[in-house]
């Protein structure tokens, strides 16, 4: 996806059992659902930057989930789907296509549609009485299953969108097994919303499937132009580098010399307090205020890369010319490359649980588990709400306004059984001053590592200082 710059990717009999959604790394994240660990399972993969557009993920069978993507203000619905085999019963047949018109008829007209099919059907070539949902660039022959597809999308008002480029056949072709090659990955989209994309071909040389190739298709949303509202980005402290003695013992001469050598701090608090956060940005430096990107590869090395490689080059070349010893040059990378990923993996995992061993990798151990936690949920951040009437809101302006009238009708509703507290006794007694031995109690029953108040000045600051 990386390196043919794909942003999201509708797969098919992923075979993962399961409701889930997962990191699978270089910043992709997959979401899938599958009932059979031996047959089935759809899931749709997203680049990093549209991880936090997704509002809507639904699960519909193992043959069948979309995904509701807010772009710019656009609502984009990806539709991954599993077609049944041309052997399978007619039933199950009828049931596949019965959940995906349920999708579509959920879908409101106004959003864009793209679904990313193995349909196992051929469409053919030629349109002939199916100008409105399909062009001539096909391959072969059209069958049932093929039929299926074109009723569908007739039904829906949509266009397959493989047949409106005219390319080599072998740009064309997305199913390859012995001497058989055909066309049965589609992708289909509103026939309204058809001019904004501009190719849609095989790529070939990729290494997806055994038997399929993956099928690209370039969109460019056409949206409404509106004034970007600036963000700022928040930089922050590293107040962690006190856990260092050397970083610690720095800070704190930079200090005294800041408030003129006073071991005891002035009375004027504002002022210690911007003299204490100035203090702790020259010495222990910002953030850039950027979100880290999650590696999930980070146990990827020089040899690993080297025989991915020259593996995939092997698969170039067996495609080109598909003679017995280049299909066992092939085989033997593969499984060098199996090879190379196992023992990248055990010698990080070994160095892993070797740290987590450590008081520092307990702090680790949670980390990481929040971690998976965040990337296991669907939706990780709401954007957008819904009005009364189940439309989505996606402006600022318009979700404010409607946060404002959810809460004026919440807090201003009677209720009868409120008490009302009355009669309540003021108390008033002189109150002692804090004792230095109190501060210290309670500045050992504070743990570090912990959000900063409103002064933004983090508890290690007074555990560095010692008396």
């Amino acid at each position: 996806m990386e390196r043919r710059k794909v942003d999201i990717l509708c797969v098919q009999e992923t075979r993962w059992k399961g409701s889930k959604a997962r990191s699978i790394g270089a910043g992709f994240k997959l979401f899938y659902y599958g009932v059979d660990s031996k047959r089935n399972g759809v899931g749709v993969v997203l680049k990093e930057e549209f991880m936090r557009k997704v509002l809507e993920v639904k699960r519909v069978s193992d043959r069948v989930m979309s995904l509701k993507l807010e772009i710019k203000g656009v609502m984009l619905n990806v539709v991954s789907g599993y077609a049944p085999q041309v052997g399978c019963e007619l039933e199950e047949k009828e049931r596949f296509w019965s959940e995906l018109d349920e999708v579509m008829e959920s879908i409101p007209t106004g959003e864009r549609v793209v679904i990313g099919a193995d349909f196992n059907g051929h469409v053919g070539e030629g349109n002939t009485g199916d100008e409105e949902v399909m062009d001539k660039f096909g391959v072969k022959e059209r069958n049932l299953e093929g039929q299926m597809v074109v009723d569908f999308a007739k039904r829906m008002d949509m266009a397959v969108v493989n047949t409106y480029f005219q390319k080599r056949e072998e740009h064309r072709v997305t199913y390859k097994s012995g001497g058989r090659s055909t066309q049965v990955d589609y992708i289909l989209c509103r026939r309204g919303n058809l001019k904004e994309i501009s190719d849609c071909k095989v790529a070939v040389g990729e290494i997806v499937a055994r038997q399929h190739r993956m099928v690209v298709c370039r969109m460019t949303l056409m949206v409404c132009k509106k004034k970007r509202s600036k963000i700022e980005i928040e930089k922050k402290t590293k107040w962690w580098k006190l856990k260092k003695e050397e970083c610690c013992e720095e800070f704190r001469q930079k200090l005294r010399q800041a408030l003129g050598g006073q071991v005891v701090l002035p009375d004027d608090w504002e002022t210690t307090a911007e003299v204490i956060r100035e203090t702790g940005r020259k010495v222990l430096g910002v953030s850039s205020g950027r979100r880290k990107e999650d590696k999930e590869t980070w146990w990827w090395n020089e040899e690993v890369q080297d025989s991915i490689q020259r593996k995939r080059l092997a698969k170039k070349k067996w495609d080109m010319d598909r003679t017995e010893e280049n299909r066992q040059e092939y085989k033997e990378l593969q499984l060098r490359v199996k090879r190379e990923v196992s023992k990248a993996k055990q010698k990080a995992y070994d160095e892993l649980y070797t740290r987590l061993d450590t008081r520092e990798g307990e702090k680790d151990l949670y980390r990481l588990a929040r971690q998976r936690d965040r990337d296991g949920k669907d939706v990780q951040q709401v954007r957008v709400i819904k009005d009364r009437d189940g439309r989505v809101l996606t402006s600022e302006e318009s979700v404010q306004r409607r946060w404002d009238e959810y809460f004026e009708e919440l807090m201003n509703e009677e209720n009868e059984r409120e008490k009302r507290v009355e009669g309540v006794n003021s108390v008033e007694q002189k109150v002692d001053k804090i004792r230095k031995d109190e501060v210290r109690k309670a500045l050992k029953r504070m743990k570090s590592g912990k959000a900063v108040g409103p002064d933004d000045i983090p508890v290690e600051v007074w555990k560095g200082f010692r008396e």
